[in-house]
């Protein structure tokens, strides 16, 4: 990618991933709130979900099945596009997942009169290699949350899905996701070179401009906190959490929420599971593991393996249409 001062950067796409439920969407609305960017209020789910559902999008049949039903659900809805039109450019242009990510997002900006958009579906991040392979333009920011924040978090929304044998509570599930995803990012993010930055869920929250003027060069744009305050856009006036008795009370605080929700018992096993990700990704450990049981270990390689099986299946075999919802509606 050229230097920021060529203007390349300036109307480069943006995409702002990370765990489930670690600040990508305040992060996103803070972009959008910060102008230039199109507003779309919905995750694309163009790589994670779409590409596996419908095949080789060079295929014509396959290009049509997916602006058929694409087309029923909100995500087409969000952009504010007229569906002939942008099937026609589908159509003649879309070959793969990230070229349809791209027309949609480029149709809907023109639409607003903005020169780039961004996106932020949080399992993206598992796809870095194919949003370059297929928007080689692409800025990649991975935002990083507390596990012990994010666990707890995924837990309140009943994901993920728990092995049939594992009797612990969800959350202990949650802390292995979590450092799973963000361990592959780092991994994948590192082959990006300059194109790929990380910043941390808690300076966002406590040091915003700080975080911000990190950001300014990386994407080639100006972001001032105060604007992006005034326009206020999704979470940055409303946040999107699972604690929704807690912020709608008085002195509401997302960070290390963790010490008031996990007893020390339970604290000991998630830190136990986890192994050094804490530490890694830069949070302290709040317990000294000073042994490492047998079943915890067993449980924690199950859950990694069981992790790493699946996006195998999904992306590199024909069984990925298996592994993914086939009814949209949902969406």
């Amino acid at each position: 990618m050229t230097d920021a001062a060529t203007g390349t950067r300036s109307t480069a796409p943006v995409f702002v991933l990370g765990s489930p439920r670690s600040g990508t969407t305040l992060l996103y609305h803070m972009l959008l709130s910060a102008g230039n960017f199109a507003v779309y209020r919905a995750e694309s789910e163009a790589l994670h979900l779409l590409e596996p559902r419908f095949g080789d999008l060079s295929v014509e049949k396959n290009k049509r099945r997916l602006m058929q039903e694409w087309v029923k659900t909100r995500l087409f809805t969000a952009t504010g596009l007229e569906a002939a039109s942008l099937q026609e450019r589908v159509m003649a242009e879309c070959r793969n997942g990230g070229d349809f990510l791209r027309i949609v997002m480029e149709e809907t900006a023109r639409r607003q009169g903005v020169a780039r958009w961004a996106e932020c579906t949080p399992d993206h991040l598992l796809y870095l290699p194919r949003i370059k392979q297929t928007i080689p333009e692409a800025l990649v920011i991975h935002i990083i949350r507390d596990g012990r924040d994010v666990a707890l978090s995924m837990e309140r929304q009943n994901y993920p899905r728990k092995l049939p044998w594992d009797l612990s509570l969800r959350r202990m599930a949650a802390g292995l996701y979590w450092e799973w995803m963000v361990r592959n990012g780092r991994e994948l993010g590192r082959e990006l070179g300059p194109d790929y930055i990380e910043v941390h869920y808690e300076d966002l929250v406590s040091r915003p401009q700080q975080v911000l003027d990190q950001l300014s060069p990386f994407i080639g744009q100006a972001l001032d906190y105060e604007q992006i305050q005034r326009v206020g856009i999704g979470s940055v006036s409303q946040p999107n959490t699972s604690f929704k008795a807690e912020a709608e009370g008085d002195g509401f605080n997302p960070v290390q929420r963790w010490k008031k929700h996990f007893a020390p018992a339970e604290l000991a096993i998630f830190e136990e599971l986890l192994g050094d990700a804490l530490p890694q990704f830069g949070y302290a450990r709040e317990t000294k593991v000073e042994k490492k049981s047998i079943g915890l270990r067993m449980l924690r390689a199950q859950y990694l393996a069981f992790f790493d099986a699946k996006l195998y299946l999904r992306t590199r075999t024909p069984l990925g249409r298996m592994l993914v919802t086939r009814d949209l509606s949902r969406l």
